[in-house]
C-alpha cells in the first residue's frame, strides 16, 4: 500500500520549470521529497488522515528560489539596524541614523557608554550606530555620506553608514580617530586645499579625511564590528524570515571571518534553520578548511543536510558605485569628479598575479572557486586564471557579477564551462540617467548581458547580493532589460533563479525543478509571473523547504 503524503498542494498551476516546462494541477510531498506531480485527482489519492491538504485556489506553484549570491547576515543587519535604503536624500539618511543612535543610547545607558570603546571586535560593536543600504545614485544630491553628515548623528558614538554595495562607507570623526592608523591610505578619501589626496604614505592621513572610506578601509570596519555568536543568531533569524517570505528556499552565502557558519549549523541541529545554505568561504579560510578536511559539497548531496560547503571566494576589483571596479577604459565621469580614484580605470583589490595563485591552490585541492569581478578587465583576469586549471567547467568555477563583459569574454565563458553568477536587480542602475550611465556612458547598454550569455550556452545563475534580496524583483528586471536585446523570457529568468542557481551549487539533480524524487522546496505565488502586470509585486503565499512549510501568509 502506498504511504500517505505529508503535504498536498492541489487546485494549483504547478510549473515544473524542467525542459520543457510542464504544467500540472497538484503536487504531493512525503519525507521532504516530491512523490507525485500530476492531475489533482491522482495526487489527492495520496491524502491520508494526517496529510495537510492545501487548496491553492488556482495559485502558481514553482520550485523554490535559490539566491546564488547573498550576504545573509547583512540582510539581518539592515533589519535590526538603520535601513538606509529607505532614504531619498543625505538628510533623510542622517535622520534615520539619529533615530538608531537614540536606540543605541537607550540600550547602553543614557551616556552611550554601555560598551568599552576599545573592545568592539566579536560583539558586533554594541555601542556603534550602523546604517546599511544607502544608494546616493537615486538622490537629487548625489554624493556619498561624509564625516560632516555623520558627526551630526553623534559626536560620541562611532557611526558608520554603509553604501548598498558594501565597498564604500561613510564614518564619523569618532571612527576616524579610532581607526585611522589601521586603514590603508588608498582606502581613505581625503580633500585639502589643493583637491583630492591619498595620504602621506606613512599610515597617517596627509590632509583632512572626508569620512568616505572604500575597499580595504571598509574591511577594517567589518573586522572590528563582526557580530558575536549571540548577535549573529539574531541576525540570521531575522534574515531567514525575510528571505522565506520572498520565496527563497536556498542561499549561497559569502562569508569571511564570521560566526555565521557556526550559527547556521547550530540552527540546523536545533531544527530551526528555514533555508538551505551553501557557504562560500573567503580565500583566507582555505588552509583551515583543508586542515579540518572540509571540501566543496560536504554536508549536502542527495538527502543531505541543510548546510553545505561551497566554493572558495575572493575579490578581484571593487564596484561601479565606488569607481573601484577595474575597467579596460576610463570611467566616463572620473575626470570631472574630485572624489574619483587616481586611477581612472578603477583598482585591483586582488591583483591578477595573486588571483592566479589563489585559484591554482584551491583548484589543486579540489575546491570550487568563485571570484567577484565587475569590470571587464577583472572578468578577463578571472577567466585567465581559470583557464590555467585542468577543467574549470567540471569544477564549476564561478564569476560573480560579470557586469561588464566583452564579446570575447562571453565566448570564453561558453568554451570553458565557467558559471556566470549574476544579479539582475543591478539593472535598477542601468536606466538612462542612472548610475551606470554616469559611470560608463554609452557602455551602460553593454552591461549585464544575460541574453548574450544564455544564447552562447553559458550556465547562468541568478542571485541578489542582497541589493535587495528579492527574486521576483530580479525576474522583473531581467525580463525588461534597459537594453531590450538583452531581455530574457519569464521562463528563462525563473530558471536562472532555480535550476541555474542549483547547477552553480552542484544541486541540479535534487533542486530547481518540480519532479518526483526532487527535494520538496516550493514556492506558491498569488499570481502568474507570465501574466502579471508587475512581477516584482506578486505576493508569496507559501514557502516550503524540505517538505516543511517555513512561511505562510495570513
Amino acid at each position: 500500500m502506498t504511504a500517505s503524503a505529508d503535504l498536498v498542494l492541489t487546485n494549483a498551476e504547478v510549473h515544473t520549470l524542467g525542459s520543457p516546462d510542464e504544467t500540472h494541477e497538484a503536487v504531493a510531498v512525503r519525507d521532504g521529497e516530491v512523490v507525485r506531480v500530476g492531475r489533482a485527482f491522482d495526487v489527492e489519492l495520496l491524502a491520508g488522515v494526517e496529510t495537510r491538504v492545501v487548496d491553492c485556489e488556482g495559485r502558481v506553484v514553482l520550485p523554490g528560489f535559490i539566491d546564488a549570491h547573498t550576504h545573509l547576515p547583512m540582510v539581518g543587519r539592515s533589519l535590526v539596524h538603520a535601513d538606509l535604503s529607505a532614504a531619498d536624500s543625505p538628510a533623510e539618511a542622517v535622520e534615520l541614523l539619529r533615530e538608531r543612535a537614540a536606540e543605541v543610547e537607550r540600550e547602553n545607558g543614557a551616556d552611550g557608554d554601555g560598551a568599552d570603546d576599545n573592545e568592539t571586535g566579536g560583539d558586533g560593536g554594541t555601542d556603534w550606530v550602523f546604517g546599511y543600504g544607502y544608494d546616493e545614485s537615486t538622490w537629487d544630491d548625489s554624493r556619498y555620506l561624509t564625516r560632516d553628515d555623520l558627526d551630526a548623528v553623534s559626536e560620541s558614538l562611532p557611526v558608520v553608514a554603509f553604501r548598498e554595495d558594501l565597498h564604500t562607507a561613510g564614518v564619523n570623526s569618532v571612527v576616524l580617530d579610532r581607526y585611522a592608523d589601521e586603514m590603508p591610505d588608498e582606502g581613505v578619501q581625503t580633500a585639502g586645499d589643493d583637491g583630492p589626496s591619498e595620504g602621506d604614505g606613512d599610515g597617517d592621513v596627509a590632509v583632512e579625511p572626508t569620512g568616505v572610506v572604500v575597499e580595504g578601509a571598509v574591511d577594517v570596519l567589518r573586522e572590528a564590528t563582526e557580530p558575536g555568536r549571540e548577535e549573529m543568531t539574531e541576525l540570521v533569524r531575522a534574515a531567514q524570515s525575510y528571505a522565506t517570505a520572498r520565496g527563497v528556499t536556498g542561499v549561497h552565502d559569502m562569508v569571511r571571518g564570521s560566526r555565521a557558519p557556526e550559527v547556521y549549523r547550530d540552527l540546523a541541529e536545533a531544527g530551526e534553520l528555514a533555508l538551505r545554505v551553501r557557504i562560500n568561504y573567503w580565500s583566507d579560510h582555505l588552509d583551515a578548511l583543508r586542515e579540518v578536511g572540509l571540501r566543496t559539497n560536504h554536508g549536502g548531496g542527495s538527502r543531505g543536510g541543510l548546510v553545505t560547503v561551497g566554493a572558495i571566494k575572493t575579490f578581484t576589483d571593487g564596484s561601479f558605485g565606488g569607481r573601484t571596479a577595474k575597467l579596460t577604459e576610463p570611467y566616463a565621469d572620473a575626470a570631472a569628479d574630485p572624489d574619483a580614484a587616481d586611477d581612472e580605470t578603477g583598482q585591483w583589490v586582488v591583483d591578477p598575479e595573486e588571483l592566479r595563485g589563489l585559484v591554482a591552490d584551491a583548484d589543486e585541492s579540489g575546491y570550487q572557486f568563485t571570484a567577484h569581478a565587475i569590470g571587464d578587465a577583472a572578468v578577463d583576469a578571472v577567466l585567465d586564471a581559470y583557464e590555467e586549471t585542468d577543467d574549470p567547467g567540471a569544477a564549476r568555477h564561478r564569476v560573480e557579477h560579470v557586469e561588464l563583459a566583452s564579446d570575447e569574454a562571453i565566448e570564453r565563458f561558453a568554451e570553458s564551462g565557467v558559471v556566470a553568477s549574476v544579479q539582475p536587480n543591478f539593472l535598477k542602475w542601468a536606466d538612462e540617467g542612472g548610475l551606470y550611465d554616469a559611470r560608463l556612458g554609452e557602455r551602460r547598454l553593454r552591461t549585464n548581458r544575460y541574453r548574450d550569455l544564455l544564447d552562447a550556452g553559458v550556465d547562468l545563475a541568478f542571485g541578489s547580493d542582497c541589493m535587495p534580496l528579492g527574486p521576483l524583483l530580479g525576474v522583473d528586471l531581467a525580463t525588461d532589460h534597459p537594453n531590450p536585446d538583452q531581455s530574457l523570457t519569464v521562463t528563462e529568468a525563473l530558471r536562472a533563479y532555480t535550476s541555474g542557481a542549483a547547477h552553480a551549487g552542484f544541486d541540479e539533480d535534487r533542486l530547481g525543478t518540480v519532479a518526483v524524487g526532487t527535494a520538496a522546496d516550493l514556492v506558491v505565488l498569488d499570481e502568474s509571473p507570465w501574466e502579471a502586470d508587475s512581477i516584482r509585486d506578486i505576493a508569496v503565499s507559501m514557502t516550503v523547504v524540505d517538505g516543511r512549510v517555513v512561511f505562510e501568509r495570513d
